[in-house]
């Protein structure tokens, strides 16, 4: 499970930073060809804003297997004696999990499944927008992986 882990935050680290390089040059190409050529480019619009879905559904899937940087109020947590702390946490992993698998792989793949078979497409760049929304479940199954990993890592089960 460890080596999927390290696997899975690889794969993870470099798409969120080729996704913010591209939105980067995306929209400095907006800018330019704005303000310099005089005439906005028609898709830079549509692709910033998929890309940005995309990277922070899957930036937030990322920093769910980050269970440090997760933001997070704890201040009542950390009253909690160690047992008690544990179980509370593991509430805690078991709650997103079931928010994931409900919200995110059932629900993304609703919406996936009926903007396919509808054959919604984006206006500029004519992509099908099930594939755009593709990746809240995919986002849900890794978040789902990562509760588990977490409630696994520290012992909880």
């Amino acid at each position: 499970m460890q080596k999927i882990y390290t696997i899975l935050n690889s794969c993870i680290e470099y798409l969120l930073v080729t996704i913010f390089g591209l939105l980067v040059i995306d929209v400095v190409w907006q800018v330019v060809s704005r303000y310099v050529i005089g005439q906005s480019s028609s898709f830079t619009e549509e692709f910033a804003r998929f890309s940005l879905i995309w990277l922070t559904v899957l930036g937030a899937a990322y920093i769910n297997g980050q269970k440090e940087g997760h933001l997070s109020m704890d201040f009542l947590l950390s009253k909690l004696s160690g047992e008690k702390r544990k179980r509370r946490q593991k509430v805690i992993q078991i709650c997103m999990a079931i928010f994931a698998l409900v919200i995110m792989v059932i629900g993304g793949g609703n919406l996936v499944y009926t903007t396919l078979s509808l054959g919604q497409t984006s206006s500029a760049l004519h992509v099908p927008l099930g594939y755009v929304y593709a990746i809240v479940p995919v986002c849900g199954i890794i978040i789902i992986f990562f509760s588990i990993y977490n409630i696994k890592k520290q012992n909880f089960l």
